[in-house]
């Protein structure tokens, strides 16, 4: 059993660290910055919270973060009251949070300089995911810091896997982005078309997601792309959020993602619309309109 500290207790956050008290019967503290989350938490998992991220982390062997960007990242470990103020030597910092590469570099720098580690581990699977404990973590760091840390996280995961040195874990999550939003524009284009074409969809996806179209996108949401159902995944916001990102580290290295910042315009047009809470799959809302 891990001492261990969760900050932040978002939609994800929330079962995440649920699921590392629960399954793991680890020793958990959690910290939130409204009140009300933390309380919710104990009384349902046990464990305690703390009034601040240094408290939460003192004495830890593992803290975990799960927050919105990177400056929030930065407040809660490199702050006045952060985590890093009382980690202690030896100790695993695993962020979940998905924030940019550079970051995951400064905070693995900071956390060498004070005795301990720090891993980049963003996640994918979304809410659903998060609930099930059935996540995919993209993991960078150092491989000594990765064993450490690896058993708590496996609470909350189905795949996790180390993908290099500090950094790697958010960029492999860009990857996954990237291809995300490719899938459900052409997706999307693919569903409007055989309804326009008065084709049986129901008829057309039993047959084409059995040969080489078929993808995880295809298989989980084309049935409530066509009944306008969009309240059950990852929040258009997040994914501009996370597409910004995106688009800012392929400027710095040079890599040319035109079908990217054209869906990532896309996604903006879905929000104008008042789909801001919308899960990604609603880009199909664009052509139907």
């Amino acid at each position: 059993m891990a001492k261990v500290a969760f900050i932040g207790l978002g939609v994800m956050g929330f079962p995440m660290a649920g699921h590392i008290a629960e399954k793991g019967g680890h020793d958990v503290t959690v910290y939130n910055r409204t009140a009300a989350k933390p309380e919710s938490w104990v009384a349902r998992h046990g464990g305690r919270s703390a009034p601040t991220p240094a408290e939460a982390a003192d004495g830890c062997d593992v803290v975990f973060t799960c927050v919105g960007n990177d400056d929030d990242l930065r407040s809660v470990t490199l702050g006045p009251e952060g985590a890093y103020r009382t980690m202690k030597p030896g100790a695993v910092h695993v962020d979940n949070t998905t924030a940019s590469a550079a970051i995951a570099r400064e905070l693995a720098a900071a956390a060498e300089a004070r005795g301990f580690a720090a891993l980049d581990a963003p996640v994918s699977g979304g809410q659903a995911g998060a609930e099930n404990g059935a996540l995919t973590v993209m993991v960078g760091g150092v491989p000594e810091a990765y064993e450490t840390a690896r058993p708590v996280i496996e609470c909350y995961a189905r795949m996790v896997g180390l993908m290099g040195p500090a950094g790697s874990g958010q960029l492999t999550k860009m990857v996954n982005q990237i291809a995300i939003v490719g899938l459900v524009q052409a997706l999307s284009e693919a569903l409007h078309f055989a309804r326009k074409s008065e084709l049986d969809v129901e008829k057309v996806i039993g047959v084409i997601s059995k040969g080489a179209a078929q993808s995880w996108q295809m298989e989980n949401r084309w049935k409530t792309m066509v009944e306008d159902r969009f309240d059950h995944g990852f929040a258009v916001d997040w994914m501009r959020k996370d597409l910004g990102i995106c688009l800012d580290e392929a400027r710095r290295s040079g890599a040319h993602l035109p079908v990217t910042a054209i869906v990532d315009q896309f996604y903006s047009e879905v929000q104008a619309m008042g789909g801001r809470r919308w899960d990604s799959s609603s880009l199909i809302k664009l052509l139907e309109r």
